[in-house]
């Protein structure tokens, strides 16, 4: 046997043994080496930390070369911002790199982020989608497909079948109601519950502290608040310490898995996001997706989008029934929705008044009514 032949036989046999201790096969993932608030060498730490933690990435640093880190795959370039963007692209497109670590990146609309953080209640690992990005420009649409996105994520991570809550914020409500639409026509959802006596899959703040579910969806710009106090709030916001990251790119007929850090992640936070982008890769990621995405469509996804689509309302004048005591209330209608739920009821003969209590907005009304009302609210699609 030839020399050569031994070295390409020794190249294969060592690179058979490091899969099997690391459990696997390695994903190169590439790093973007420049552009943080924390300097250059704490990107370049994150990436050896993950190198001496995780056996699942080996990570491809991308621009100026940083000294004191020759162990460290790399690609250089100019010290320019944009040249290292346009080289982690080409890399990308080329196959260098399967996925990607960026501290920004020009996602185009419909694809979003999903995050992962620590919860500090109990210590549990979380799902938040989403983080960054933009799913949908409509609310309602872009937190419908947060939750499929989410789930599929979760999947690509192992978790076979998630427990999903949705963050009680503006149109938690009909988006719940959305996704319990598709359970019943066959998507194969699980639903979580507050930590809290009353439970629900409607999230407080209790339950994002507890991580009571292992997707919370809601809406990009809270995700992305959420992502920031959980990751910062031991460090006092300069520095984000834990978590994983805004989390890989997810969208529908996207392909690459881009994740995306802050430019005050600290190195935890780095090596985390660099080992979550090669598990998601490992996992199928761009295929978790088109399957949730193809499920859910045909449980009746299209038909819940355009229902979540605000419609152009011709005004109509509706007066109150004559007042009565209201000694009741009914829960779980959305704060935008409110008003014309109440109106519904006034157009039925029954006096309501819309109030606030402390897990959202409630409508106030006669005891006797209560049944009869839930009806006519279930009906006109407010429950």
């Amino acid at each position: 046997m030839s020399d050569a032949i031994r070295k390409v036989v020794g190249s294969a046999l060592a690179e058979i043994i490091e899969s099997a201790r690391s459990g696997g096969p390695k994903v190169k993932v590439g790093l973007m080496a420049a552009g943080s608030e924390l300097g250059p060498e704490e990107l370049a730490r994150g990436a050896r930390l993950a190198r001496e933690t995780y056996g699942n990435v080996t990570p491809v640093m991308i621009g100026p070369r940083t000294p004191g880190f020759e162990e460290l795959e790399w690609i250089e370039t100019p010290d320019c911002e944009a040249d290292v963007a346009s080289t982690l692209e080409a890399a990308l497109k080329d196959g260098r790199i399967a996925g990607a670590v960026a501290l920004h990146f020009p996602f185009p609309l419909g694809v979003t982020t999903i995050g992962r953080v620590m919860t500090p209640g109990r210590g549990k690992a979380m799902i938040l989608a989403s983080t960054t990005g933009t799913s949908a420009t409509i609310r309602g649409e872009a937190m419908l497909r947060n939750a499929v996105y989410g789930i599929a994520t979760a999947k690509a991570m192992g978790i076979k079948d998630p427990t999903v809550g949705i963050l009680n914020v503006d149109t938690a409500q009909p988006v719940f109601r959305a996704l319990t639409h598709l359970k019943e026509r066959g998507y194969p959802i699980t639903f979580g519950a507050s930590v809290r006596k009353d439970g629900g899959a409607v999230l407080r703040g209790n339950d994002i502290l507890v991580g009571a579910v292992d997707v919370c969806v809601t809406d990009t710009l809270s995700g992305n608040v959420l992502m920031k106090m959980f990751s910062s709030f031991t460090t006092g916001g300069s520095y984000e310490a834990t978590g994983w990251g805004y989390g890989p790119s997810c969208g529908e007929g996207w392909r690459n898995v881009v994740s995306i850090i802050s430019r005050a992640s600290g190195a935890p936070v780095i090596a985390n996001a660099l080992a979550y982008n090669a598990s998601v890769i490992a996992g199928g990621l761009p295929d978790k997706v088109a399957a949730e995405l193809a499920a859910a469509r045909k449980a009746g996804l299209d038909d819940e989008i355009a229902a979540l689509t605000p419609k152009a309302e011709v005004a109509e004048e509706v007066k109150a029934p004559p007042a009565e005591p209201t000694d009741d209330e009914v829960h779980g209608i959305d704060v935008l929705e409110i008003e014309n739920a109440v109106k519904s009821l006034w157009k039925a003969g029954i006096y309501a008044e819309s109030a606030m209590g402390c897990t959202g907005p409630v409508i106030k009304m006669p005891a006797k009514h209560v049944e009869k009302a839930k009806g006519i609210l279930k009906e006109n699609g407010y429950l």
